[in-house]
């Protein structure tokens, strides 16, 4: 089953509810999709902690064989 970019959003925006994000579907399957994300919080962590904090807000979507959500390219930043 297929998740929706929206979707994706959403989930994240629960957690960083001030965020910039941007979701691209990479493959165009609906599967394998590309996030960007700049959030305030972020500053003052490492690429790890910051990617590790979204990977959290997507967890459900992304486990096991029957995750909606196959693959995901991430990147996050503080603001400039």
């Amino acid at each position: 089953m297929a998740i929706a970019p929206e979707e994706i959003e959403a989930l994240i925006r629960a957690k960083f509810p001030d965020a910039q994000i941007t979701i691209t579907d990479i493959a165009g399957d609906g599967n394998h999709y590309a996030a960007e994300v700049i959030d305030e919080s972020f500053r003052g962590q490492n690429r790890v902690q910051q990617q590790r904090a979204v990977y959290a807000a997507l967890k459900e979507q992304m486990e096991g064989s029957k995750g909606a959500l196959h693959a995901l390219a991430l990147t996050t930043k503080a603001p400039e």
